[in-house]
């Protein structure tokens, strides 16, 4: 073998020589392989993983992309759409198109770079634009190559939320003749709705709007009154979407293109909303109005997509395929009984974006303040903690008392200290229709229960009075301060508002007869209180009740009022008005 001797020689110095050329030769090595990876990473157009900062990723996804492990998650972009302008505008229609013209517009001048990176490595994905944000099936190390780019804020995980909802005590099938018991659902007549049914406001013209575990539309309570429903045809576009797209077993399936309700909730909440089947089963606040829906559940389990995707197409419903949003047919009021605990993954920011899209949108959001009472602080998790949320608390039926199960306020999960729930409605043993036939109803508690009756209720006050439609702000205002209030310390000052019951049990007619604005008149009442039918048949379901449920209290009947021809009531019909302190702004 020949060698060199200079070589040779270069080396054969002392041993600390030797030691320090290795020394250097094996740093030259690593740079030299630190830039060659580096490069390899910029011709894929990945960052390296050490210019992530560890926050903009959550830990949700650092866990669930663990050990090779892929999973979805929502990369949040930098900018966002400015929707304060959209309170310059006066009618809905206005507001909507505004809304989602700003949020579309912001979402394709800033997503594009982005969905080309991800097509390109042929990488799950769907974009939204009610919140710039794309949602990603990937590996850590595209979440981190993702979360590296400046125009990403933060990276957020899509967990599997497993809603705790109520279980019906009793199953009852409407019996096959017409019954007339003295009283209407003792909820509804708890609320004053009837008084204002007679004064011929039914909720006419207002759209209400179930995102839930979907709807029965064919049960005899809900058909006459579902948008997509015109007496002869069914036309299920801009009236139904479904964004359970990978559920495996549901008696629904994937993308319903029809209302379809796998568990019964959403059935139940509808119900109370608007249900009327003629036949003297009157369990709807609102017989007058319009419902349509969005499933935002597999049974009782959701996501932040599901919920996202729902609240972004009740922004601009479309065809049953997708196409054509049309913000004008935006429904009026959504009724939410679901819930996203941060402690399961879910990050608030950007259900909070969605939320208050949909109000700047001048799209009333209810929420359910939750089960988890009586303990103080356990309205805690999205969407009820929001304050662009009107957050509903449930009473045991036909009493002030709050129910045991009722959550309370006040929130610190998110650091406000916020005062919630807004108001209370009834919430125990509330009969409504069910999922197991068209003329199937059941017994549910719930807070859940209780939000329906508050949804129901801003319909009758936008019907009776346009000129508070689609104004939230005004019209939370007028729905507190007409509210029967209810003293409580339990989890803070007495108010009004308190941290247990809000302003107190909802009064729709204080409300509708306070005199300001003047309730607009109408020729003729669109339905007239009759009394509820009382099933003779009682079975009882294999669910396991709630461990929660609270007996239902007996309430005392209110006369059923009969229809006549109307005229513009007189301000301050009715009840004395007491005098009310004006609301502190919400935080």
């Amino acid at each position: 073998m020949i060698t060199n001797p200079k070589l040779t020689s270069m080396f054969t110095p002392s041993g600390w020589r030797r030691v320090f050329c290795l020394l250097f030769l094996g740093a030259a090595a690593a740079a030299s392989t630190g830039a060659i990876a580096s490069s390899r990473s910029v011709i894929r157009g990945d960052a390296p993983a050490l210019a992530v900062p560890a926050s903009k990723i959550a830990p949700w996804v650092m866990e669930h992309t663990a050990d090779g492990q892929q999973a979805e998650f929502f990369v949040v972009l930098t900018g966002q759409a400015d929707l304060s302008q959209a309170a310059a505008f006066q009618t809905k229609a206005e507001k909507g198109r505004y809304v989602y013209n700003a949020l579309l517009s912001k979402s394709q001048t800033t997503q594009g770079p982005m969905l080309q990176w991800l097509r390109e490595r042929g990488l799950e994905h769907r974009s939204f634009y009610i919140v710039n944000a794309i949602l990603v099936k990937g590996s850590r190390a595209v979440a981190e190559a993702l979360a590296a780019r400046p125009d990403v804020a933060h990276v957020e995980g899509n967990p599997l939320i497993q809603n705790h909802l109520p279980q019906p005590t009793t199953a009852i099938e409407a019996p096959p003749y017409l019954q007339h018991p003295d009283t209407i659902e003792p909820g509804i007549n708890y609320t004053h709705a009837p008084q204002v049914w007679a004064l011929g406001f039914t909720g006419q013209t207002i759209v209400l709007a179930s995102a839930d575990t979907g709807v029965r539309w064919t049960h005899n309570a809900l058909k006459p009154h579902y948008r997509g429903w015109d007496g002869m045809n069914a036309d299920h576009d801009y009236n139904w979407h479904d964004s359970i797209h990978n559920s495996v077993g549901n008696p629904c399936g994937n993308d319903s293109p029809f209302p379809c309700d796998d568990l019964g909730h959403g059935t139940h909440t509808t119900g109370t909303m608007v249900g009327d089947d003629g036949m003297g089963n009157q369990i709807g606040m609102a017989p007058g109005a319009r419902w349509i829906g969005c499933r935002n559940m597999d049974a009782n389990t959701g996501s932040p997509a599901r919920y996202i995707e729902c609240m972004q197409w009740f922004l601009a419903p479309t065809r049953i395929n997708g196409n054509d949003p049309d913000p004008t047919k935006a429904p009026d009021i959504t009724n939410n009984s679901w819930e996203c605990p941060p402690s399961e993954g879910c990050s608030t920011a950007s259900l909070q974006a969605a939320v208050e899209a949909q109000a700047a949108a001048g799209i009333m959001m209810v929420s359910a303040a939750q089960n988890s009472g009586p303990g103080c602080s356990t309205v805690q998790n999205p969407p009820g903690i929001y304050a662009a949320t009107y957050t509903a608390g449930a009473l045991n039926t036909g009493t002030d008392t709050v129910a045991s199960f009722s959550s309370r306020g006040p929130v610190i999960a998110d650091g406000s200290n916020r005062i919630k729930p807004d108001i209370t409605a009834p919430g125990t043993g509330t009969r409504s229709c069910y999922n197991t036939s068209d003329s199937a109803y059941a017994n549910l508690s719930g807070t859940s229960m209780a939000t329906p009756h508050i949804a129901g209720a801003m319909a009758l006050l936008w019907s009776a009075m346009p000129s508070l439609q689609n104004q939230i702000d005004a019209s939370r205002t007028a729905m507190n301060n007409a509210a029967h209030f209810l003293f409580s310390t339990q989890c803070g000052t007495a108010g009004p508002p308190n941290n247990v019951y809000g302003w107190g049990r909802v009064d729709i007619f204080a409300a509708v007869s306070s005199g300001s604005p003047t309730p607009t008149a109408t020729a003729t009442a669109t339905a007239t209180p009759t009394a509820t039918a009382t099933a003779t048949a009682t079975a009882n379901p294999s669910a396991t009740p709630t461990p929660t449920l609270t007996p239902t209290a007996t309430a005392t009947p209110t006369p059923t009022a009969t229809s006549t021809p109307r005229v513009t009531p007189t301000p301050r019909s009715g009840p004395s008005a007491r005098p009310r302190p004006t609301p502190a702004p919400r935080p």
